[in-house]
């Protein structure tokens, strides 16, 4: 796959939630361009195995225990992370997830709502605006927030409260690329379709029969689900200096099984 080496050279990102599955891809492949990473994760196992790959592919990568869900614990690490750094030129808001709460809206309860917009909205906000006071003093800045196809369209296997959630994650995209474009930060989402994660297969196991994924996979124009590679690559772009003039875009990675004018 064509890769722009050093595009990222003197760039600082943060990637949260990043120790496995989408986000960890993207940290590597922000780190094979050059990027020095840091990225969040509350799972310390999966960071350390985190760590280790990227030892072994001689890349930069710093890792931190942390409970996202925690403001003030966020406000501390990028408070720490700016101070070591100097400056944090990209943020990927990865966070995210349905946490298997129940998919039927009417057995989802208030704590299962409450719950799935405190990952996937609140977190965000949280680090975003500890984030961009940093960006805006450099004069430059790429955030990036993961959206989910289930945020446009609808979804076969998540339910409402994170239909919900990213939806309201896209809506913010908007307002942050309108309010901080002219300090030179640009935000866009990115907005995938199924990602064949470990727990993404899990949870498709779970709730579809065989027969309801191969007609799921039928509806894809590419005629497969998405691999973590795909996200890192789009993501990779809209960090870059190459992205300069997009900002609040919802880039759809979903093989064409949403599409819209």
């Amino acid at each position: 796959m064509d890769r722009c080496e050093g595009r990222f050279a003197g760039r600082v990102a943060l990637v949260t939630a990043a120790a496995s599955g989408v986000g960890r891809g993207v940290a590597m492949r922000l780190a094979a361009e050059g990027a020095s990473v840091t990225i969040w994760d509350r799972d310390g196992d999966a960071l350390s195995e985190a760590a280790a790959e990227a030892e072994s592919k001689g890349l930069s990568l710093a890792t931190r225990s942390l409970d996202m869900t925690d403001g003030e614990m966020i406000a501390d690490a990028v408070a720490e992370l700016a101070a070591t750094t100097g400056r944090i030129d990209v943020l990927v808001n990865n966070i995210g997830g349905s946490l298997h709460t129940p998919f039927r809206f009417l057995e989802q309860s208030d704590a299962d709502w409450q719950r799935v917009m405190d990952v996937n909205v609140t977190a965000c906000v949280r680090t975003t605006r500890a984030v961009i006071p940093h960006m805006v003093t450099a004069g430059y800045g790429r955030i990036i927030n993961m959206g989910s196809k289930a945020g446009r369209y609808g979804s076969l296997f998540a339910g409402a409260n994170y239909v919900a959630a990213k939806g309201a994650m896209q809506a913010l995209t908007l307002q942050i690329a309108q309010e901080f474009g002219p300090a030179g930060i640009t935000c866009n989402s990115v907005c995938p379709g199924a990602i064949l994660t470990p727990r993404v297969r899990g949870l498709l196991a779970e709730r579809q029969s065989e027969e309801e994924r191969e007609r799921v996979l039928a509806t894809i124009p590419v005629r497969r689900h998405g691999e973590v590679e795909d996200v890192a690559a789009a993501i990779a772009y809209l960090a870059s200096e190459e992205a300069g003039f997009v900002t609040g875009a919802c880039l759809d990675v979903n093989g064409g099984q949403g599409m819209t004018i």
